[in-house]
């Protein structure tokens, strides 16, 4: 193993009480909606999360690891502007911010740095991890792949709690997952160092939607 890869295990591993437990990433209100029925649906689910989503949240987490990392951390809220612009539904800006400012927290708990200062007290949870990442002498690529495997172990896990669904059969979706996560880490690195105006917007309006209805749900297992 790398030097510096057990920590991103650290960031990576669910037990991080930084509240991923509580949201579902979007597919419990696709189950109800009957989009996802089966362990085929959830892999497409997971693979389209991962390659929209995932990859604009890895971008900009790979973008604050290598600001701090040349400690312009100046530039983190240019950042969070621009991803506000990429989140067009008002439920997932806040659950993304209320997921930040929960790994801020455990982050500045655990492993104290001055550059958790800086992000103020609602920050946005990609921009968070790449903080993190490089707090833990973590790169761009690290803090990357930890925000695309949180993408889809989150929604994964959720899986056994909203569907008729075999356990094997989830973590053979994820293990087949792996190849597709390493690229998409190593594309969102590439955007490192790019203007924060010019990181990657790929929408994914459905989960936008799904979200706006999620919220007004009365009775719901997950918060998202």
């Amino acid at each position: 193993m790398a030097q510096g890869q057990a920590a991103l295990l650290l960031l990576a591993d669910g037990r991080l009480p930084a509240g991923g437990y509580a949201h579902s990433g979007g597919l419990e209100p696709t189950v109800q909606a009957g989009r996802v029925s089966d362990a085929a649906g959830l892999e497409r689910f997971l693979v389209g999360r991962a390659e929209t989503t995932g990859f604009v949240a890895a971008a900009f987490a790979a973008a604050a690891c290598e600001r701090v990392a040349r400690d312009d951390t100046a530039a983190l809220s240019a950042l969070e502007s621009e991803l506000d612009a990429r989140t067009p539904s008002p439920e997932l800006r806040s659950v993304s911010r209320i997921l930040g400012r929960q790994l801020l927290r455990v982050m500045s708990t655990i492993h104290p740095h001055p550059h958790f200062a800086r992000l103020g007290t609602v920050p946005h949870q990609p921009v968070v991890m790449g903080v993190a990442a490089a707090a833990l002498g973590l790169g761009p690529r690290d803090a990357a792949l930890a925000i695309l495997h949180e993408s889809v172990a989150g929604p994964a896990a959720a899986a056994a709690k909203l569907m008729r669904i075999d356990p094997f059969d989830v973590h053979a979706a994820l293990a087949r997952a792996t190849e597709r996560l390493d690229r998409l880490a190593d594309a969102a690195a590439n955007h490192a160092d790019a203007l924060a105006s010019e990181l990657p917007s790929r929408g994914a309006p459905l989960s936008d939607i799904a979200a706006e209805h999620h919220r007004s749900w009365n009775v719901r297992l997950f918060a998202s």
